[in-house]
């Protein structure tokens, strides 16, 4: 099985068959709420690991996001579930972004990232948080 590793990597990493994504973690209120948004820039394999105490439908916006994304739905058992590719939105409305069930964890990354490494449903992913 996947599971969650400590201290492998002196960084919190998400790891997909190609490619090592380092991400920062949100797993606070405030931390979900203000994600990726007013930041300008990304390193191409760096992302936002959105961790939450429980799996449900999660609904994303990019309210005040100027980085184009993709939102990588992960379940609870670490498996892709959907990848939604998202544009930048500065002023509302702003389009909704759906798991397609029940998702415990979200990975932002650039936009394009899931095509250029062939991340897709049903893939599954390692997590090593230090």
């Amino acid at each position: 099985g996947v599971i969650i590793l400590n201290g492998c990597y002196d960084k919190n990493v998400v790891v997909f068959d190609n490619v090592i994504i380092i991400v920062e973690i949100a797993d606070s209120d405030e931390e979900r709420k203000n994600g990726l948004m007013f930041r300008e820039f990304l390193d191409e394999n760096r992302g936002m690991l959105f961790v939450f105490e429980d799996a449900l439908p999660r609904i994303f916006w990019m309210k005040n996001t100027l980085i184009p994304l993709d939102i990588i739905f992960i379940s609870e058992d670490f498996m892709v579930i959907n990848i939604e590719g998202a544009e930048s939105c500065k002023t509302e409305p702003c389009e909704f972004y759906y798991s397609k069930r029940n998702s415990r964890y979200v990975l932002e990354v650039n936009k394009g990232i899931s095509e250029k490494y062939g991340i897709k449903p049903g893939d599954f992913v390692k997590f090593y948080l230090s």
